[in-house]
């Protein structure tokens, strides 16, 4: 009898040391999601134009830059709006994007051989004001 009671009493310890087992795997699985932090920075700051082919041109260079988010030039106002992350580019990068393509910022004045190969219609006047709507915003 104590041989039965022994041998049901080691298959319950087995029994139960293989759902213990089990049960530890499950708790031992864990997935880890790694979250990279974004430093979003807004700018806005005054750019030459003219036309819509000019804000066509000036946001597309603005958002070529590896980090903006999003980049909307006002043709009235002559100025951009730019959201961007500032760890992966800077406003720096952003202007000399828009410079190369031809057009002038507050702090770069644009490509002068972009500036001959725009259309007669974004060929704007080198003193015309920008950023009529206030100061630069960094």
């Amino acid at each position: 009898m104590k041989k039965v009671i022994l041998s049901v009493a080691v298959i319950v310890a087995m029994g139960l040391t293989s759902c213990k087992n089990e049960a530890k795997q499950e708790t031992e699985t864990t997935t880890t999601e790694v979250s990279k932090e974004m430093a979003m920075a807004d700018i806005t700051f005054g750019v030459r134009g003219n036309c819509g082919m000019c804000k066509n041109t000036i946001e597309k260079a603005a958002s070529a830059i590896e980090g903006v988010g999003n980049a909307t030039w006002d043709v009235d106002k002559k100025k951009i709006d730019v959201s961007f992350d500032a760890t992966k580019t800077d406003a720096m990068a952003i202007h000399n994007a828009i410079a190369a393509s031809g057009y002038d910022t507050q702090k770069v004045a644009g490509s002068e051989d972009a500036y001959k190969d725009l259309p007669g219609c974004c060929k704007y006047e080198h003193d015309m004001e920008m950023n009529q709507s206030g100061e630069e915003k960094e």
